[in-house]
């Protein structure tokens, strides 16, 4: 009876395998999606490579003119320097992930988008003025918000200090 009883002890219990496993889902929602994602991951829930990165955070939405004008100088932009800088676009008005698809795609969006705002994140609130376009060092500090549409130009000339750091 001795020999039953602590078999029953030493067999983990179903319980202890749930609260195991609820701590590891815990953990790695803490610590970000991957190494170097800094938690962000794109529409499609693929984590993205920030490390040593600038950000450059564009809020856009398909009935802004001011964007549709602006994405081709991103989509420039992000192939010209995603090397050390990392453009990430945000629809605005937060429609499901596959409209979100569907209108990146009519406009020929080239750089990666986040399915939803990371509200906050960078001590900054949801812009209300579009296009707005935060700049986020390689630290992962917020340094400045561009309002309105951007040129490749404009953009590198934005982010140039924070390329040195």
């Amino acid at each position: 009876m001795r020999a039953a009883a602590s078999r029953r002890v030493k067999q983990p219990s179903l319980e202890r395998f749930r609260a195991l496993f609820l701590l590891i889902a815990v953990l790695a929602l803490a610590t970000g999606c991957g190494a170097g994602s800094g938690g962000l991951a794109d529409l499609h829930g693929k984590p993205l490579d920030t490390s040593g990165k600038v950000l450059l955070v564009n809020y856009w939405a398909e009935w802004c003119a001011p964007c549709r004008e602006e994405i081709p100088e991103l989509n420039t932009f992000y192939g010209e320097h995603q090397d050390q800088v990392l453009v990430l676009g945000i629809n605005f008005d937060q429609p499901p992930k596959e409209e979100i698809q569907r209108q990146a795609d009519k406009f020929g969006i080239a750089f990666p988008l986040l399915a939803d705002a990371p509200e906050g994140r960078w001590g900054q609130a949801v812009p209300q003025v579009l296009p707005s376009t935060f700049i986020i060092d390689r630290h992962g500090q917020w340094q400045r918000t561009l309002i309105g549409p951007q040129t490749a130009e404009s953009l590198m000339e934005a982010i140039q200090p924070y390329l040195s750091e």
